[in-house]
């Protein structure tokens, strides 16, 4: 939703957003986000696609990336010139529950854009990662030349696999792709399962809130306007092979293919009880913690360096925690009452 805000206001854009409102988390939350873009929940229909009755530029379409023949029929017929694959099954820990859907979603569907892409001849494919794919790397900052081979979740892995079938793709068929690292992005409109959405429901209803790792992990909180912003200038600037790659010596945020990886944090790493601290300030309460030991998945540290990020776009993340968690506080109190 805050990706194709952010494209709507270039007017030469128009725009498919796509996704398939699955149940893993409150169904009302994704409806009520589309509806925010001029989508009518009432006119979702698997398959079909629905004009925005706010923006010109902006149609809709409920689909599974899975969904092989769909998606092929939507290339097809909309001849895309670029491509923001966002949708993917999130999570860490819920990874280890429901493991197959992330094989169907990040596997399988990544792989039918990528598809997609050489079939259209797309001018650019931009795509998101994570920062979970540093996994047992401790090395800090997190570097995009550095390595991820050791990832901690099968969320990670499948991620990781999406860089590499990128760079795959890249190398035959010479289409442009960026793979996006995010370092755990937060704001308005969020997923529930995430550590800011959970903490300001439970300190509000006067609950207890889990902390893991004695609220000691250093997190590099990323808001969503900073992503977004970068996500759009990315897409204007195409990868291009790198002329000064090795094959004795690689890299692996580039390639003599048009392919590369970038970082996209805040670049200002805090501890977990800090953010903690800057939702108790925005809510006015006091949070009771319940400390737990680090869990199955989680890493202890993350923090980006972002000099590849700004050296491209020319941006670099610059909202403070304090204000981005007073944002998403202020959306929170309006959107639940």
């Amino acid at each position: 939703m805050h990706t194709v805000l952010r494209l709507l206001q270039n007017d030469h854009l128009n725009i498919i957003g796509l996704d398939n409102i699955n149940d893993y988390y409150e169904v009302q939350l994704k409806y009520d986000r589309l509806k925010n873009s001029g989508i009518p929940q009432d006119n979702v229909k698997y398959g079909q696609l629905i004009q925005s009755n706010i923006y010109a530029q902006y149609k809709f379409i409920q689909l599974n990336l899975e969904d092989t023949k769909a998606v092929t029929t939507l290339f097809a017929e909309q001849k895309f010139d670029y491509v923001i694959s966002l949708g993917a099954q999130a999570g860490v820990r819920y990874s280890i529950q429901q493991p197959y859907s992330y094989i169907d979603s990040n596997i399988v569907g990544f792989m039918t854009i990528l598809e997609n892409c050489r079939q259209h001849n797309i001018q650019h494919l931009v795509y998101a990662s994570t920062s979970s794919v540093y996994g047992l790397n401790r090395k800090l900052p997190f570097a995009p030349t550095d390595s991820t081979d050791h990832p901690m979740s099968l969320y990670a892995a499948t991620k990781k696999a999406n860089e590499m079938m990128a760079h795959s793709y890249s190398h035959l068929y010479r289409i442009p792709t960026t793979g996006l690292r995010f370092f755990t992005v937060y704001g308005p409109w969020g997923r529930p399962d995430m550590a800011l959405f959970k903490f300001t429901k439970a300190i509000l209803n006067n609950q207890p809130i889990d902390v893991y790792h004695e609220g000691k992990m250093l997190r590099d909180f990323t808001y969503v306007d900073d992503i977004v912003e970068n996500v759009y200038r990315i897409m204007l600037q195409p990868a291009t092979p790198n002329l000064n790659w090795q094959a004795t010596a690689p890299n692996s945020d580039s390639s003599s293919a048009p392919y590369r990886i970038v970082n996209i944090g805040n670049n200002q790493p805090i501890l977990l009880n800090e953010y903690i601290a800057a939702i108790e300030q925005a809510t006015g309460k006091q949070a009771q913690k319940n400390m737990l030991p680090m869990q199955p998945g989680d890493v202890p540290d993350t923090h980006a360096d972002v000099s590849s990020l700004e050296a491209i776009t020319g941006f670099r993340p610059q909202t403070p925690v304090k204000e981005g968690v007073k944002k998403f506080v202020d959306w929170y109190l309006g959107y639940y009452g």
